[in-house]
């Protein structure tokens, strides 16, 4: 009965924890979401909600942190559960980074507002992001429901988010080259369709996780990344 009785704590106490994941999860979608159409309406209140919004989404991270730090010292899951909880510690922190790349979208929001526009570049963001914020979605369904097959589509998807950022990053360049009037909204834009790719690489790490967890083994094939731009391989943090 004691050995029972731990056990249904253990499961009691990570529902509770991937209740909280799935909540972060919700914010940083909506945070992404909301940073492009602020970008896009030139609204300034709005990006600072998304900036402001972004503590919750770190105190929400912290929590399930300390908890599950604590479910790991009280109630020493066995090897299976033990890669479910070390699986929602790593979401959890990809959840997080996402929530800082839509911060970071926000605060470039507030530089460009007003400046020069460049044709076509807000509706290819606004397109990526529908796309990225598709696989983040996916790849928390398919941890909830332990879909492997979910999680490889979302897997396989991230060489298409590539070659969008890929394609953008081109076009920018082109206008930048014709008109130097456009280099500094031009570059500003550049840096949020990085933020937009790496999110789309984090949707990646959650379905990997989710891969992990079910069947303890991550993918065979190393992820060959697209991101074929000079930026690519400066190692600059955007």
């Amino acid at each position: 009965m004691a050995s029972e009785h731990i056990v249904s704590s253990f499961d009691r106490d990570l529902e509770g924890i991937q209740a909280k994941v799935m909540r972060m999860g919700g914010l940083v979608e909506a945070a992404l979401r909301n940073s492009v159409r602020a970008l896009e309406d030139g609204d300034l209140e709005a990006a600072a909600r998304v900036r402001q919004g972004d503590r919750t989404i770190d105190a929400l991270n912290e929590e399930i942190r300390f908890e599950t730090a604590q479910l790991l010292a009280l109630r020493s899951p066995t090897a299976i559960d033990l890669r479910l909880v070390l699986s929602v510690m790593a979401i959890s922190a990809s959840l997080e980074r996402i929530g800082d790349y839509a911060k970071n979208i926000s605060k470039r929001t507030q530089v460009i507002a007003g400046g020069a526009k460049i044709n076509g570049s807000i509706g290819s963001l606004r397109q990526m992001t529908h796309f990225v914020i598709k696989m983040i979605s996916d790849s928390l369904d398919a941890y909830i429901q332990h879909d492997t097959a979910l999680a490889e589509d979302v897997f396989e998807r991230d060489r298409e988010a590539d070659q969008m950022y890929n394609t953008l990053f081109r076009a920018l360049l082109t206008h930048m080259m014709e008109d130097h009037r456009n280099i500094t909204t031009g570059m500003h834009l550049h840096f949020i369709a990085k933020n937009i790719e790496r999110a789309g690489d984090h949707a990646t790490t959650i379905a990997e996780q989710t891969i992990y967890m079910v069947t303890g083994q991550t993918p065979d094939d190393e992820r060959p990344k697209g991101d074929t731009t000079p930026m690519a391989t400066t190692g600059i943090e955007m």
